[in-house]
């Protein structure tokens, strides 16, 4: 554009305007055939003005201006001087708000409206009547034009039509497939597309409608950024996602975007926001969403546990908070709850097994993760179980403490029978760990439970163990009157031998001798288990208890002596 005259050549120049580096030599006044109809270009009141002021010493004098901080550039001042002349030029949508702008600038307000009249016209009958025309004149007001486009409201008024035309082609799609706007979007920057968005939920538009905007733009824009200018890119889009209230984004979108901004070392203020995001929704992530979050581009080394570890922090958080609410509401939202937290905990076991197979992961970074989601959250441990000890596998060299400290995060007595049983026998885990297990099925033979589902489940709950107990103290209690049946047997017994052995007079030394043994062996245990005799009175032997005989049916009967009358001499 340089040098180009724009003025007749019948007319000698009078007037230079340089514009960003470009120098247009011009005149005042201009006569231009065959129009026959005098145009110039003072009808500008900037630069009419600026002519007054340099023509007051002498008013033939060359004027020079220097409009460097022109909207729109040489280009927008060479259309505006086309214009003054009387030349034929293009309003398009690339430069009809460039050409607004600087007819604003330079001040042409003639009679007719002037510039800005023709741009006006253009952009009611074709400028912003479809959405890629709309979408290029937001994005021609973006750079150096932004400012003066808000202040004349252009920027505004393309990203209301773009919103318009989004929500019409929902509604009444005139392509396939239906969501190709989206792809439209990613032509804008991150600033006009905040202001579309803005738009969008002005006009009421659906979550579906913000989700896809969202979505599409971020993902189509992140692909086509350079690596150098990569984590700026990202970290602009994160910064003009829309809420979670708003259009809760999807899980699987959340956790590509946040490897990408660990992985480019993004601002800890776009990576707090992303997890704070991805934890609203991690109900709704699967297990490969999470590691191909945690894992490295080639899905060899663990990188993210910390931000895997905060973003499931948070979920808790939530959850627990949201748990207090819901304990003064009905019982199927609590079951809800209850029930989010534990997919999530199945699914922290999934991902704290696969991680454990990295034999540079260390201790604490996988009972983070592990631990992440209380005990009381997993209905049983054993995928728990599971994740522990492939970490123990993968890492044979770990002394007792060390393998203690992993096997913290999990609970033994919350493992099935058959995980227990495993437990029991696996050399890997700590002394503590197995002497748990078998702790845990000793009471359960000394309750008779072992093998059987409902009193295995039974035990997991206070009404189970209550029963449990009731059960072992009925068979304590059995076996207690079962020995004082066998104690009074043993005693009425003994008592019937030794009256025999008084009225028999032809038992020989011998016999004697070992009945008397067999009477002392039977009284010494007689004495040694009289505690037990609930029949004692008085602290020693009854005088009756010679005289106790069995019934029939079982029970013990007691038959007092006979009375003898004394003989009066």
């Amino acid at each position: 554009i340089g040098s180009s005259r724009l003025s007749s050549q019948d007319v000698q120049t009078d007037l230079v305007v340089r514009v960003a580096g470009a120098a247009f030599p011009l005149h005042k006044v201009s006569r231009l055939p065959p129009a026959g109809r005098s145009l110039q270009l003072l009808v500008c009141g900037y630069i009419r003005k600026a002519v007054a002021v340099a023509t007051r010493p002498d008013p033939a004098a060359t004027v020079e201006i220097e409009l460097d901080g022109l909207p729109g550039g040489a280009d927008a001042f060479e259309k505006a001087a086309r214009y003054c002349y009387g030349a034929n030029f293009e309003i398009s949508a690339r430069n009809a708000a460039a050409l607004l702008c600087a007819a604003a600038f330079l001040d042409m307000q003639p009679a007719d409206g002037g510039l800005a009249r023709r741009v006006e016209e253009f952009l009611a009958q074709a400028g912003l009547r479809t959405l890629p025309n709309a979408i290029a004149v937001l994005r021609s007001c973006e750079g150096p034009l932004l400012t003066a486009a808000e202040e004349l409201g252009v920027a505004r008024r393309a990203a209301d039509a773009v919103a318009l035309r989004i929500c019409n082609e929902v509604l009444f799609p005139t392509r396939s497939p239906p969501e190709w706007w989206a792809s439209e979007l990613a032509a804008l920057s991150p600033v006009s597309f905040h202001r579309v968005f803005t738009a969008l939920r002005c006009r009421r538009a659906g979550p579906e409608v913000l989700v896809a905007a969202a979505t599409a733009y971020a993902e189509l824009l992140l692909a086509d950024g350079k690596a150098s200018d990569h984590r700026a890119l990202l970290e602009s889009v994160v910064a003009v996602l829309p809420s979670a209230d708003d259009a809760p984004l999807p899980a699987a979108f959340l956790c590509r975007l946040l490897h990408d901004a660990v992985t480019t070392e993004a601002s800890a203020k776009t990576c707090r926001d992303l997890e704070l995001r991805l934890a609203a929704v991690l109900d709704q992530a699967t297990a490969g969403d999470l590691l191909a979050f945690a894992f490295d581009g080639a899905g060899e080394r663990v990188i993210n546990t910390e931000s895997l570890r905060r973003v499931i922090a948070a979920f808790v958080e939530r959850e627990s908070g949201a748990g207090r609410n819901r304990r003064a509401s009905l019982s199927g939202a609590a079951a809800l709850g209850a029930g989010a937290l534990q997919k999530v905990a199945k699914m922290v076991d999934e991902v704290a097994a696969e991680i454990a197979t990295d034999e540079s992961l260390p201790i604490s970074k996988f009972v983070g993760v592990a631990g992440a989601v209380p005990k009381d959250a997993r209905a049983t441990h054993d995928c728990l179980y599971r994740a522990v000890d492939i970490y123990l596998k993968a890492h044979p060299e770990l002394d007792e403490i060390e393998r203690e400290k992993v096997c913290s995060v999990m609970d033994t007595l919350k493992l099935s029978y058959t995980a227990r049983l495993h437990a029991s026998q696996n050399k890997r885990l700590p002394l503590q760990a197995v002497l748990s297990a078998l702790y845990y099925d000793q009471l359960k033979l000394r309750s008779a439970g072992v093998g059987h589902d409902d009193e295995d489940n039974d035990a997991r709950s206070e009404a189970g163990s209550a029963r449990m107990q009731a059960k072992a103290d009925a068979a304590l209690a059995r076996e207690n009157e079962a020995l004082r049946s066998e104690l009074a047997r043993m005693r009425a017994h003994m008592s019937s031998g030794m009256q025999q052995s008084k009225g028999s007079g032809s038992r020989t030394a011998a016999t004697a001798a070992v009945a008397g043994k067999k009477a002392s062996f039977f009284g010494s245990m007689s004495r040694t288990l009289s505690r037990l005799n609930p029949f004692r009175a008085g602290g020693g032997w009854s005088k009756d208890t010679s005289s106790i005989r069995e019934s029939r049916g079982g029970a013990m009967n007691v038959v007092k002596p006979k009375r003898r009358r004394s003989s009066i001499s």
